[in-house]
């Protein structure tokens, strides 16, 4: 799995940063739609975060340098998931390009990235840090009926788009898709599925695929995670049988022969990745995980267009373009109006496929 260097590790000793690391409970879930474990402990993570977001806010709130010269990044996903893989590689580009100088990650993880967006929201205006967004916060925000959404921002730009996959253990039954459709439609309520957080894409992409199955959705068993990270970690520990997860944070597993992927919900195969889409195998599981950058609601105008012309130059940067290539990522950059029709449009469809699944 590709990691970039902890090179923000003093901060988890900082007191002015709180990181939530606990583990949600994996015992077995009731029988019951949603069938998710441990949603009662976001409760727990909610408490933590909120301590969390007020010292860090104090913090925060007080920083009026140049965002060239001091940026943070609030990744609202656990170490090693998603989101945090994504805003390393955008530290990591801005470090190496000269783009801005003291850049650092914090996570905030929980309810599908609603915990961090409420803490960002709630911090003193400052144009010197930035939230890690995308199609799971959307999902996040819909389920947890969430008091904040990105109308309470000012979203800078959808960056890149990656696909989520169908992961398995290296001894499991299922060598195919196929394999595993049949097993999950002869035991709907035995096979147990993890990924981010409840409402995530991981989560929607499962239920799409109950969808084509005819499976009910009362009869999905799903173990929600902060991040990849937790998620692998549960599959890993067979508490899981099925994680699912953007395929970067597995690659390297795939690659010492630990796991298997059945299918990737990308619209095509990925150059140089020998895994066949779900479409390819003749399921209509298309769902794609986006990810951009907001900026506090609070700022000017003027350091809106900083940050953006930050942001912007980072995703035209040699150091972006071989972390798309890296993480095998796809290059969506889009901003202004534009941007703001495609969050409408995403949110709404997100809203209904949330509804129309129960969730």
């Amino acid at each position: 799995m590709h990691s970039e260097p902890r090179a923000d590790a003093g901060l988890q000793n900082d007191p002015a940063v709180a990181v939530y690391t606990g583990v949600l409970p994996a015992e077995r879930p009731p029988r019951r739609w949603p069938r998710i474990v441990g949603r009662a402990a976001f409760a727990v993570i909610a408490v933590s975060s909120i301590v969390a977001a007020t010292a860090f806010s104090f913090a925060s709130g007080s920083t009026g340098a140049d965002p060239r010269s001091s940026l943070t990044l609030i990744a609202p996903a656990g170490v090693g998931g998603g989101w945090d893989g994504f805003a390393r590689e955008q530290q990591q580009a801005m470090r190496i390009d000269g783009i801005a100088n003291n850049v650092q990650v914090v996570n905030i993880p929980g309810a599908g990235g609603t915990i961090g967006l409420s803490a960002f929201t709630g911090m003193e205006p400052t144009a010197n840090t930035l939230l890690a967004t995308g199609a799971a916060m959307l999902g996040g925000i819909v389920l947890n009926r969430s008091s904040v959404d990105l109308s309470d921002v000012r979203p800078i730009a959808r960056i890149a788009e990656d696909y989520s996959v169908f992961v398995v253990r290296a001894d499991a039954p299922w060598d195919t898709v196929d394999d595993f459709a049949a097993a999950w439609d002869a035991d709907h309520r035995g096979i147990r599925f993890t990924g981010g957080s409840a409402g995530s894409i991981d989560h929607l992409l499962i239920a799409q695929f109950a969808q084509v199955q005819d499976i009910p959705p009362a009869e999905i068993t799903y173990i929600p995670k902060s991040g990849g990270g937790e998620a692998i970690q549960t599959l890993m520990s067979d508490t899981a049988d099925v994680a699912v997860t953007g395929y970067n944070e597995v690659a390297d597993q795939v690659e010492a022969g630990r796991v298997k992927v059945l299918a990737i919900s990308a619209p095509q195969r990925l150059p140089g990745v020998d895994i066949p889409t779900f479409e390819e195998e003749g399921y209509g599981v298309n769902l794609v995980n986006w990810r951009g950058l907001l900026a506090h609601p609070g700022i000017s105008d003027e350091q809106f267009e900083a940050v953006r012309q930050i942001v912007r130059e980072t995703a035209e940067s040699d150091a972006w373009a071989d972390a798309l290539a890296r993480n095998k990522w796809v290059d969506s950059y889009l901003d202004g109006e534009e941007l703001e029709k495609f969050l409408v449009e995403d949110q709404e469809r997100t809203a209904a496929l949330v509804k129309e699944l129960g969730l």
